[in-house]
């Protein structure tokens, strides 16, 4: 057996069993949904950062950088920003009741089951894009690694993701999560000094990025509207993503989400700084890859050591699973509690229950792979799928939830209103819009009118739908 594929048996031993551990802590819905609401400041932490550095990170973040250059860096800026929003003014509203997901508060809050359904089904759509980015990954990751092709790749990656998110729910993604978080923060402290070795160090690499790639370090590879448009949908999408925001639900209490997000925001500006030095060694080294997507692959295989490059090739698998089993949590959850128990059979008996909702992540997993094997999705920059996905969050959910929490007027019908216009419009733009401008701008504009303007025009909400936000 080689030493790349004993790191990868070990790695995915490791997760089984944390799994199995977590399968056999599991005792009824809360905890396969939100960890029983008592995580801590550093399992809330490590998992809210470990979901967010997914492939989009170490793959699609890189392949970007690669092409485009430092521009997109200053991008990720952003994305402190919308944590703190979402602990400063989100968190200690949202957090007043404690529900199993996003679409149950949106019951709560606007008093319909009608609404609820329509915020799952929308999470289930855009679940699918973004699981689909995640896979495309692990099947490039596969690649390298085993030497198979992508699409057997992409099924066994997916495979084993089901297999220990099925069993565990939401206590296997946070142990898994927190272990995966070890194992990308390693893998790359490991690869940035080893990349620096080969490019003469940092001054070298800066001059020698700069030689391959002349408008490495200027504000030319990218329309700076499109730069904007990203940054604004990094924000948004970070305030509203469903897989963040049950995560303050898993967390114990407010002190416990700061401390959580303050270390979730440390770890992700670290690992987003290492990412951008590895990015530009691969300018240096590879000059002439036929697609951003295999930097980060290329650099583990052909740069490091053959046990370290495993290791740093594991780190990105971990930033993908890391990611994939929180999207089949939320998708997952909107199936099998917010569609299922919520409209079809609400007499469902506990016991039961589980069961629906392990059937329901297993679907939710394996659409997107039969997507991918049909053609659709693929050949897209990993990054631009992940994009895709925030603007859909943002259009979808910024204003009712945001807006739920912090403005009384804001009815069942403005939000219905505001998650129907909001994907429709970013769903168009991205169809029919210029390229040089992201979605998310026509889908939150649209999303923030709809929700201001039929609110105002239809019934104030009924006090008890209020009551728990903002007092009697």
């Amino acid at each position: 057996m080689t030493a790349p594929a004993a790191i990868f048996l070990a790695y995915f031993a490791v997760v089984f069993a944390l799994g199995w551990v977590a399968m056999r802590a599991t005792r009824d819905e809360a905890d396969y949904w939100i960890a029983g609401g008592r995580l801590g400041w550093f399992t809330g932490g490590a998992t809210m950062a470990a979901t967010h550095t997914s492939a989009g990170t170490f793959v699609g973040t890189i392949g970007v950088m690669y092409t485009a250059g430092w521009s997109f860096g200053w991008v990720l800026l952003s994305i402190p920003l919308s944590y703190w929003f979402m602990v400063a003014v989100l968190a200690p509203r949202f957090t007043r009741t404690r529900e199993l997901t996003l679409p149950a508060f949106v019951e709560r809050r606007y008093d319909s089951k009608g609404v609820r359904a329509l915020a799952a089904g929308i999470i289930l759509v855009a679940g699918v894009v973004y699981i689909q980015a995640q896979i495309v990954a692990g099947g490039l990751i596969a690649r390298a690694v085993f030497g198979v092709d992508v699409t057997t790749g992409m099924i066994g990656f997916t495979a084993i993701l089901l297999a220990y998110t099925v069993l565990g729910g939401m206590l296997a993604v946070v142990y898994t999560d927190a272990f995966q978080l070890v194992v990308m923060t390693l893998g790359a402290v490991v690869a940035v000094p080893l990349a620096l070795r080969q490019v003469d160090g940092l001054h070298g690499l800066m001059a020698l990025a700069q030689s391959a790639h002349p408008l490495v370090f200027t504000w030319d590879t990218m329309p700076g509207v499109l730069l904007f448009s990203m940054g604004i949908s990094f924000f948004l999408g970070g305030i509203a993503t469903p897989e963040k925001l049950i995560r303050l639900y898993a967390m114990k209490d407010m002190p416990t989400i700061r401390r959580g997000v303050l270390f979730a925001i440390v770890t992700i500006l670290a690992l987003n700084l290492m990412v951008f030095v590895i990015a530009l060694a691969a300018i240096v080294l590879f000059p002439q890859l036929p697609t951003g997507d295999l930097a980060m692959p290329m650099v583990a295989r052909a740069v490091l050591p053959a046990a370290l490059g495993s290791v740093m090739l594991a780190a990105i698998t971990a930033a993908m699973m890391s990611t994939v089993d929180s999207l089949l949590i939320v998708a997952g959850s909107a199936l099998s509690v917010d569609i299922y128990q919520n409209l079809v059979d609400p007499d469902v008996s506990p016991t039961r229950r589980l069961w629906v909702d392990r059937l329901g992540i297993l679907l939710v997993g394996t659409v997107p792979v039969l997507l991918l094997l049909s053609g659709v999705g693929e050949g897209e920059l990993v990054q631009f799928i992940v994009l895709l996905f925030t603007a859909l969050m943002a259009s979808a959910f910024v204003m009712p939830v945001v807006g739920g929490v912090l403005w009384r007027r804001g009815t069942r019908q403005g939000a219905a209103a505001a998650m129907i216009g909001g994907v429709a419009a970013t769903f168009a733009w991205e169809a029919l819009g210029p390229a040089s401008v992201e979605p998310v701008l026509a889908g939150f504009t649209v999303s923030a009118l709809l929700y201001v303007g039929v609110s105002l025009r239809t019934p104030p909400p009924p006090p008890h739908a209020l009551e728990p936000y903002f007092g009697a």
